[in-house]
């Protein structure tokens, strides 16, 4: 679209949806990890969902390398698998904390405080992103680039750093997984 009343009024329309998903997701997310579903083996799910998060920070970089090189093509393809990849994490996050009780971090000192550091940034930055990502994401379908690209030099260092410290966390509690 290259009408800029029709890319407002395209990002007008999704942002009540924006905010709504916003809200919902991660009390969805709170509320579906208070419930505990017996009978279930998922704990073959963490390494899956951790590896995702890995692929989405490697998408992610990849698609600011493309559009830096002029491949918008390659970028947008990049930027909707790595949207993908953040929802199949969120289904597999949910379906494991819906089936498993919480794994507690078992390390002492100094690693306990680095890691409920880096935990508690992962999860406020994780809701903070949604919003970050769906509204960067309409601003460049409604074809209004430079609200694109300005909102994006945001979203993306905090989406990537909460690709990254998803993998960190697994790779922290993963030697308590089962202990």
């Amino acid at each position: 679209m290259s009408n800029d009343t029709t890319a407002i009024d395209l990002e007008k329309k999704y942002k009540p949806l924006i905010i709504i998903l916003s809200i919902a997701i991660p009390l969805v997310v709170a509320a579906l990890g208070g419930i505990k579903i017996e009978g279930y083996n998922t704990s073959y799910l963490p390494p899956i969902y951790a590896s995702i998060n890995g692929i989405t920070a490697i998408l992610l970089i990849s698609a600011v390398i493309s559009i830096k090189n002029g491949n918008r093509q390659r970028h947008e393809l990049l930027m909707k698998f790595a949207i993908a990849c953040s929802a199949l994490f969120l289904i597999g996050y949910v379906v494991y904390h819906a089936t498993s009780t919480s794994t507690e971090y078992g390390g002492t000192g100094l690693s306990k405080y680095i890691y409920y550091t880096i935990l508690i940034s992962h999860i406020f930055l994780s809701i903070a992103i949604i919003p970050l990502v769906l509204f960067t994401y309409v601003k460049a379908w409604a074809g209004n680039f430079e609200g694109h690209k300005k909102m994006a030099r945001i979203t993306f260092p905090i989406w990537l750093y909460v690709a990254i410290t998803g993998v960190v966390v697994y790779l922290m509690i993963n030697p308590y997984y089962g202990a």
